[in-house]
């Protein structure tokens, strides 16, 4: 049965396992799979090649389509027809806020990895930055053997 939410819902994903967890989540929530719009964000660093060009290192065009053909698959194996797929350059936090606000999102279903301690000082929080700039609701979808 489809859900009630009329506006886009935005999905960001990292491809964990959560990540499939979150689609199926905003599918079920959303009055058609064509307002699900999966995000993913492509942390741009600069590479040796942009440093020091000529080495033949992947360049940020050939990890943008390495990603585009990643997201293809993953949503074609895991069945989730008609929704919609981004791929954003950037850092996560922030592009994934200036995404929901740019398509005027009712709604963003995210996983969490659900660190504490050590492990999320050192890793940081994708999830909680995108609930301090919010514009909307924000479910925050945990893992199962999160402490």
């Amino acid at each position: 049965m489809a859900g009630e939410i009329t506006q886009p819902i935005a999905v960001p994903i990292d491809f964990s396992g959560m990540s499939y967890a979150a689609v199926r989540k905003a599918c079920e929530l959303a009055r058609s799979h064509d307002l699900v719009h999966v995000v993913h964000v492509v942390h741009v660093v600069p590479t040796l090649d942009q440093i020091a060009p000529g080495h033949g290192l992947p360049t940020d065009k050939d990890r943008r389509t390495a990603v585009r053909e990643h997201f293809t698959e993953f949503l074609r194996e895991h069945g989730f027809q008609g929704v919609r797929n981004f791929v954003l350059d950037g850092q996560p936090g922030t592009e994934i806020g200036r995404y929901v606000t740019e398509v005027g999102a009712e709604l963003i279903v995210i996983p969490s990895h659900g660190y504490g301690g050590f492990k999320r000082l050192l890793l940081g929080s994708v999830a909680e930055q995108v609930v301090r700039s919010a514009d909307c609701a924000v479910l925050i979808l945990r893992r199962p053997d999160a402490e």
